[in-house]
């Protein structure tokens, strides 16, 4: 059948409330630099109470992914939930309002629209607190089987294997996905993610369930539980589905760049040049965005994800996790389109 959309998003409807802070704050605050953490309506209003000045803006990780996508072209829809209050209006006007596709109707009653909390230290790193709320209201139901058959590519967040009925969502998107001959993606999203699902994730990739995989570094070696960069590429480059095949694995390293592995083969992308490391929020977002507009493009792996390189550069020179410059613009500038 045709393919109306080049890449499908499952992922948490989240509105991001941005706050630059110090380490002492999050000392103060008890919660672990860098990490994401979840957390319950009262935490979530104690914190928004003690932090300072903060911007607000739609976010969400596999929001942030489609958003990067449509920004470069590619024919994008998200399947998240949120509430009919405020927020959520906001959320779902400003990722249409970048191309994406978004359908799913917002829930009429229950918890409000998802919050991410995100405390910004000065070296640029971001440290998340997320209350799900609406989030977790993402249930089968949501998730259309024409519009998951027609997308070329399904991508999943791995936050969502936080809420079970979201999880069921998740399971219900793969299965017909795979069903129409399409491919399945999914982001590891965190290390303490991975901590909590590692042997869920790993039967997911071994039993055929995902054919792209994207991760950091802290996440892979979570995921094989070593210390050993080497060793977590190794079983990254090694592993296998129940029918034998090699998975496509993305595996990015800040300022070293990514990873490519495919077919027990491994290959290196730098690095895009960045002026200035401002706010590291959506990084590995904008870094999927890239890749997976550069792959319905027909680029070939390694073009792909330096397309992917140049949109988490620049999503890191400013505050948000959504691009403030024209992506297009600049890949051409580049040369990558």
């Amino acid at each position: 059948m045709s393919h109306p959309l080049d890449l499908l998003v499952l992922g948490n409807a989240i509105v991001d409330l941005i706050a630059r802070t110090d380490e002492d704050f999050l000392a103060k605050q008890g919660v672990p630099k860098g990490a994401m953490a979840l957390i319950d309506e009262a935490r979530a209003e104690e914190l928004f109470g003690a932090m300072g000045q903060t911007t607000v803006v739609s976010g969400g990780s596999g929001s942030n992914t489609a958003a990067g996508a449509a920004i470069l072209g590619a024919k994008t829809g998200f399947i998240g939930k949120v509430r009919d209050d405020e927020l959520g209006g906001l959320f779902a006007h400003d990722l249409r309002a970048t191309g994406v596709r978004f359908d799913v109707a917002a829930a009429t009653d229950g918890p409000a629209t998802a919050r991410c909390f995100i405390l910004v230290t000065p070296d640029g790193e971001r440290t998340m607190n997320t209350y799900l709320g609406a989030c977790q209201k993402l249930s089968p139901a949501d998730v259309d089987e024409a519009t998951v058959k027609s997308a070329r590519v399904t991508y999943l967040e791995g936050y969502l294997w936080d809420p079970p009925e979201a999880k069921d969502a998740f399971r219900k998107a793969v299965k017909i996905a795979h069903g129409a001959g399409n491919a399945v993606a999914l982001t590891l999203s965190d290390a303490f993610c991975v901590g909590r699902y590692r042997d869920e994730f790993l039967g997911l990739i071994r039993d055929g369930s995902i054919d792209i995989l994207f991760a950091n570094l802290g996440e892979l070696k979570s995921l094989y539980q070593t210390d050993d960069a080497e060793a977590a590429i190794k079983a990254l480059r090694d592993e296998r589905d129940a029918k034998g095949r090699h998975l496509l694995g993305l595996v990015t390293r800040s300022a070293d760049g990514a990873l490519v592995v495919k077919g027990g083969e491994v290959k290196a992308v730098p690095a895009s040049p960045v002026h200035e490391v401002v706010d590291t929020t959506g990084a590995g977002d904008l870094f999927a965005a890239g890749f997976l507009a550069g792959h319905a493009r027909g680029l070939d792996h390694v073009a792909s994800a330096r397309l992917g390189a140049l949109a988490a550069a620049e999503v890191i020179e400013h505050i948000g996790a959504r691009p403030q410059k024209d992506l297009v613009a600049l890949a051409k500038a580049q040369g990558l389109l």
